[in-house]
């Protein structure tokens, strides 16, 4: 079992909670159904799991009266051998958007409050009216003030570590140098920046973690990574609406050349000559909602709340799992990067996709600061300890023009700078080695 964090999350969950279900959220394959069922099999003296995609006939549950104590008599009798313990048992509705009633329900068994319920979708970022699927219809109520949301993501690097047997001693010895600032030992710096390039080749999707994990084989981890690739082709399939399906696969498939171009913001032209935000607009919005890209926007101004500043129309794509997009760049361009001999603009995106990818699973919104009249950039800002922090991504280890200009201009309390190189603190900025992203 691949330790995951929010596997906590939900454990201070499970015993805090007071009239309140968990609506655990999620692109399709990032582990929430492996991680509920672990959390249930420990934790609970009963778990009964209902999957709506795979058993559609337990919609029936949820026909005619939504009272718990009417819903609780149904699936004793629809679902053999159940047992509820008052108090001791998890019911876990999975792939929920293909029930709206029991999105509903979810209020009265939390007033209820006898079982502890978790419900978790792929999909559920989408709004109704975007999803093609006839099972997906419009929740008639939904449980404002009984449900506790949470997404979940695909692994992070420290995730990544664990798995590969790394423990939580060693993940401390390495805070102990960012803490402290001081020079982390050539040998262990060196070590770390190889296996974070392994996990941008390897990503933290849990099936192909655990298979590497096993294995070490980088040619099961393509294979399964295109099939994961796939399995979100299908969803496009059977979820986008009419001609949005075409539109939406163009952007998300697009994507890895967006982000091999030395200007990385995204062009709808290079979607589709002279298209424009009325066209695929839409398209982008699908793609978000269902958690299968992140957004990064540019602001108007790099102060605080950035999420008022924001410019809606000038952002970056980056995808979910930098394991995905290298699947998509192909097994020579993975070669290069685990033997850091990739060169030109792709190498820059890579790892803004990986940084961009660590920052989400911190819980940081994506912005970046780009002046029209200038080339000069700033990565990604990001809001800590009441300031606007820049950081800025060099895929190597050269000099950062556009960093040290922001900071003469506006005088942050902090920068970072994430290299190919050591710890180290000049002009203003602090230096960290890429896998130290994980630590901001």
């Amino acid at each position: 079992m691949l330790k995951r964090k929010i596997y906590n999350q939900m454990l201070v969950w499970s015993r805090e909670k007071s009239k309140e279900c968990l609506l655990v959220k999620g692109a399709r394959q990032v582990g929430k159904t492996t991680t509920v069922r672990e959390l249930g099999k420990r934790e609970y003296d009963s778990f009964i799991e209902i999957n709506f995609l795979q058993h559609p006939d337990y919609r029936e549950i949820f026909r005619g009266s939504l009272a718990a104590e009417d819903i609780l008599k149904r699936m004793s009798a629809v679902i053999p051998g159940v047992t509820m313990i008052p108090h001791k048992t998890l019911i876990f509705l999975d792939e929920i958007q293909k029930c709206a009633a029991a999105r509903t329900a979810l209020k009265f068994f939390a007033e209820d409050n006898r079982y502890d319920v978790i419900a978790s979708g792929s999909l559920l970022g989408l709004h109704y009216g975007a999803d093609a699927d006839p099972d997906v219809t419009e929740v008639e109520s939904v449980p404002v003030g009984f449900e506790r949301s949470m997404i979940m993501y695909s692994m992070d690097f420290e995730e990544f570590l664990w798995a590969l047997g790394y423990d939580s001693d060693a993940i401390a010895t390495l805070r102990g140098y960012f803490d402290e600032r001081r020079t982390v030992p050539a040998i262990l710096n060196d070590k770390y920046e190889a296996l974070l390039r392994e996990y941008i080749v390897v990503g933290g999707m849990p099936e192909v973690v655990n298979d590497f994990a096993e294995h070490q084989d980088f040619s099961r981890v393509q294979q399964a990574q295109e099939k994961i690739i796939e399995s979100y082709d299908d969803d496009i399939s059977n979820h986008a609406k009419g001609a949005e399906k075409v539109k939406v696969r163009a952007c998300y498939r697009t994507i890895p050349s967006q982000l091999a171009r030395e200007n990385k913001k995204f062009k709808y032209s290079q979607v589709e000559k002279k298209a424009t935000a009325r066209k695929f607009g839409d398209s982008i919005e699908w793609l978000r909602d269902s958690n299968m890209v992140h957004v990064c926007n540019n602001v108007y101004e790099p102060y605080l709340p950035l999420a008022a500043n924001i410019k809606e129309n000038e952002f970056k794509l980056y995808m979910n799992d930098s394991g995905l997009l290298m699947a998509l760049y192909g097994m020579q361009t993975k070669l290069a990067v685990l033997n850091n001999t990739i060169k030109g603009n792709a190498k820059g995106g890579i790892y803004e996709n990986v940084v961009s990818d660590i920052l989400t699973k911190l819980g940081y919104r994506l912005c970046y600061y780009k002046k029209s009249d200038s080339t000069q950039e700033i990565e990604f800002l990001i809001e800590k300890d009441g300031e606007v922090v820049p950081v800025e991504v060099k895929a190597g280890n050269r000099a950062s023009e556009s960093l040290n200009n922001f900071i003469q201009t506006y005088d942050p309390a902090a920068a970072i700078k994430l290299i190919d190189g050591n710890i180290g603190t000049s002009g203003g900025k602090l230096t960290l080695p890429h896998y130290m992203a994980m630590f901001l």
